[in-house]
């Protein structure tokens, strides 16, 4: 079952984030990646930002978690992560599914150029990859990232809709 995520379910979103952020060890940059993946206020900074999680239910509770955004005249997708014993099982793309239907805006997502899977992943869901300069521009005006993070990652928009 998916559904949006409260209050109550703020330290299962952190457990997931971080759980799920083990698999870009030796991937992304040693100075990308600290111990905690994303603290509990960088978490609350960004639901305060107009972070809205969304969740995927079963009958463990919840085992993934999606962002949504919206940002001046994009939706953002943001921090998409399942459970580490629950990937590959169909949920990230359920969830994608979902959130594509809240929103009729164009919808971005970035992620690290050297995730691999996460690539892929959007790309088989009807995303495509936008080319360096637009990346640039696109991180840059959408999101509050360090320019360091922008130098090591890439965008995805829709092919269309």
């Amino acid at each position: 079952m998916i559904r949006k995520c409260t209050d109550f379910d703020f330290n299962t979103i952190y457990s997931i984030i971080n759980d799920a952020a083990q698999a870009y060890k030796g991937v992304i940059p040693a100075d990308r990646l600290n111990e905690e993946y994303m603290t509990k206020e960088e978490l609350r900074q960004e639901i305060d930002d107009g972070v809205e999680f969304w969740g995927y239910e079963d009958e463990d509770g919840l085992i993934g978690v999606m962002g949504i955004q919206s940002v001046q005249d994009v939706t953002l997708i943001r921090h998409a992560y399942v459970c580490t014993a629950k990937r590959n099982k169909g949920i990230g793309g359920e969830l994608l599914k979902y959130l594509r239907n809240l929103t009729n805006r164009p919808i971005l997502m970035g992620t690290w150029a050297d995730a691999n899977w996460a690539i892929k992943f959007y790309e088989k869901h009807g995303f495509e990859l936008v080319s360096i300069e637009e990346k640039n521009i696109l991180l840059r005006k959408y999101w509050n990232i360090p320019e360091r993070q922008v130098e090591t990652s890439v965008v995805l928009k829709e092919k269309s809709r």
